[in-house]
C-alpha cells in the first residue's frame, strides 16, 4: 500500500475512534431509551470501521487514538444547548467530502477491502441521516418560526434605532420607543404565525405563534437594554449593533449547520441587510431632525 494512502487511512481510522467515543458519550448522557439505543448503535458502526481501518494499514488496533477531554465535553456541551440533531450535523458536516475521499481510496484497493470500503461509505450515507430523521425535536419543527421572529426584530428594532440615532439625543426615549415598537409587532407577528400555522397541518397554531412572539420579544429587549445602560447614544447604537450581529451569527450558524448551508455566504448576507437597514433609516431620522429641528 502506498504511504501516503495509509496516512489517510490511519487519519480516518481516527476520526471514526473520535465519532465512536463521542457517540457513546452522547448515549450515555441520553434520556431516551429508543434516542439511547440508536446512539450506542452508531457508536459500534463507527468502532467497527475504526477496525477495518486499523487492520488495513496494520496498525494495532489496542494503541487507541487519543480523544480530548475538551472536545467531548463541548459537543456535549453543545447536546445540551442547540439538542441531538444539531450536535449530529455538526458532527457530520464534512461528511460529504469525507465520502468522496472513502471512494477516491477505495478505487485503489484490492477487491475484498474495496467491498469492505463501499459498506462503510453505505454506513455514512445512511445511518445517520436516518437516526436523525427519526429525531423528533421542537426547535426544529419550529425553527422557521424562530427565524421569523428573531431576524424580522433585528431588522426592525435595529431600524427604529438608527432612526432615533439621528433625531434625538436620548437613549431612553429611544430605548423606550424600542420597547414599545418592539412589544407591539410581537403581537402582531404571533398572530400572523397562528394564522400562518393554522393552513399547516402539521403545526400547532399556538404554539406556532408563542414560539415567533417569545423569539422576537426575546430580541427586541436584546437590543434595547444598551441604551438603558449608557446616556450615550452613539455608545448604545454601537453595542447594540454588535449584539444584533453577534445574535445573528449564532441563530445563522445554527440554520447553517441544521439545514447544510453556508454559513459565510448567509451571515455576510444578513450582516449587509442589517447595515444597509441602519445606514437608510438613520439618515431618514437624520432628515426628519433638520425638517423639524428635534432636540430632546
Amino acid at each position: 500500500m502506498d504511504e501516503s494512502i495509509r496516512k489517510k487511512i490511519s487519519g480516518y481510522a481516527a476520526d471514526e475512534y473520535f465519532d465512536y467515543v463521542i457517540y457513546s458519550a452522547l448515549a450515555k448522557k441520553e434520556k431516551d431509551e429508543q434516542r439511547r439505543a440508536a446512539l450506542y448503535q452508531l457508536g459500534e458502526k463507527e468502532k467497527d470501521h475504526y477496525l477495518f481501518f486499523t487492520k488495513l494499514t496494520g496498525g494495532d488496533p489496542g494503541a487507541l487514538p487519543a480523544v480530548s477531554a475538551l472536545s467531548r465535553f463541548g459537543l456535549i456541551l453543545l447536546r445540551s444547548l442547540f439538542g441531538l440533531v444539531f450536535t449530529m450535523k455538526f458532527l457530520e458536516r464534512h461528511e460529504h467530502k469525507v465520502i468522496e475521499e472513502y471512494k477516491s481510496i477505495a478505487s485503489q484497493l484490492d477487491k475484498g477491502s474495496q467491498d469492505e470500503f463501499n459498506r462503510i461509505i453505505n454506513d455514512e450515507e445512511d445511518h445517520e441521516n436516518y437516526f436523525i430523521s427519526q429525531v423528533n425535536e421542537p426547535v426544529i419543527k419550529y425553527i422557521g418560526f424562530i427565524a421569523l421572529g428573531l431576524t424580522d426584530a433585528i431588522i426592525e428594532v435595529t431600524g427604529v434605532h438608527a432612526g432615533f440615532l439621528g433625531a434625538l439625543s436620548s437613549t431612553l426615549i429611544a430605548g423606550v420607543a424600542g420597547l414599545i415598537v418592539g412589544f407591539s409587532a410581537s403581537i402582531s407577528m404571533g398572530v400572523a404565525a397562528y394564522l400562518k400555522a393554522k393552513s399547516e397541518s402539521n403545526l400547532n397554531p399556538l404554539s406556532s405563534a408563542f414560539v415567533t412572539s417569545a423569539s422576537y420579544l426575546f430580541s427586541v429587549i436584546l437590543l434595547a437594554l444598551p441604551y438603558f445602560l449608557t446616556g450615550n447614544m452613539m455608545i448604545a447604537f454601537f453595542v447594540s449593533i454588535l449584539l444584533a450581529i453577534a445574535l445573528n451569527g449564532i441563530f445563522t450558524f445554527y440554520v447553517a449547520i441544521i439545514q447544510e448551508r453556508n454559513f459565510r455566504r448567509e451571515m455576510i448576507e444578513n450582516i449587509l441587510l442589517l447595515s444597509g437597514t441602519a445606514v437608510a433609516t438613520f439618515l431618514f431620522g437624520e432628515g426628519l431632525n433638520k425638517l423639524f429641528n428635534l432636540d430632546f
